[in-house]
């Protein structure tokens, strides 16, 4: 299926995570329209194995390419991307693909202690993927690993409970279990957020670790990475008004109000189509 400049940019996650990333995909790229898939009623992906994410993550790019005629499709899911995307580019060959990854490697030269912790999921941390990233940086940095069972799921779950208890208190277990954050010997003075959900838990982490600490999340390098290969390929749009469809295989709820308070009003009211 050959690549049409007026198509759409497809973009999916397990749930409203991803739209840390759709969001800077927008200021990037002013001009393009973008399908985004919330695969919330199989959220999150961190705590499947990995032949459950690829089945899905195959379902997903399916549809973009079949229904939406995607150009390009970003993986906005660290777990995801860690697990499915080398059988999507094995599916779809023509299809520029982008995923999303820890970025433990700028964390480790903004580092003064030379101390870096990772907040992300299982599955990613667990992941081949992660491993060779991590072993195939040369540097003296240490990092610290936490895996952040829960986490994804409460900040996915907030807007149904209408508080962010639940967030606050995990985001609060698991600093506390990694140790001392800050710019003194031994201290972590920088964090790694290794899930594209984290994000909107930034507020309650800024608290935890403190003003001193650098928080490094992966929105902005993918954009900045997708705008340049798409400027390569000839298939940028430069010109028009961009917009966003949104989809769901579960609730709407959630993305909707995700949408309304991480987008802004773009393009309000947010409506949310249910996909199967």
């Amino acid at each position: 299926m050959k690549l049409d400049k007026a198509s759409p940019i497809g973009v999916f996650d397990s749930g409203v995570g991803g739209l840390s990333i759709l969001k800077a995909l927008q200021a990037q790229m002013p001009h393009e329209q973008f399908v985004y898939v919330a695969d919330s009623s199989h959220a999150p992906y961190g705590e499947r194995d990995a032949d459950f994410v690829q089945q899905r993550a195959g379902h997903l790019l399916q549809f973009l390419r079949e229904q939406h005629q995607v150009k390009a499709l970003v993986v906005a899911c660290n777990t995801a991307t860690a697990l499915a995307i080398h059988n999507m580019r094995s599916a779809y060959p023509e299809l520029p693909l982008f995923g999303v990854e820890p970025a433990i490697k700028p964390a480790a030269s903004l580092s003064h202690t030379q101390r870096v912790g990772v907040m992300a999921t299982a599955g990613t941390l667990k992941s081949e993927k992660f491993q060779s990233l991590l072993n195939g940086l040369q540097t003296d940095v240490t990092f610290v690993l936490q895996a952040c069972e829960g986490l994804a799921d409460a900040i996915e779950q907030q807007w149904q409970h209408a508080d962010n208890k639940a967030v606050s208190a995990l985001c609060k277990k698991y600093a506390e279990t990694m140790g001392a954050f800050g710019t003194q010997a031994g201290q972590m003075d920088v964090l790694v957020l290794g899930c594209t959900h984290y994000p909107f838990a930034m507020n309650e982490l800024h608290a935890l670790v403190g003003p001193d600490v650098q928080i490094v999340e992966t929105g902005v390098p993918v954009a900045r990475h997708t705008h340049k290969v798409l400027v390569d390929l000839g298939l940028l749009q430069t010109s028009g008004v961009g917009g966003v469809q949104l989809f769901a295989t579960g609730d709407v709820q959630n993305l909707q109000h995700a949408a309304q308070m991480w987008l802004g009003e773009r393009q309000e009211p947010w409506h949310v189509a249910t996909l199967t």
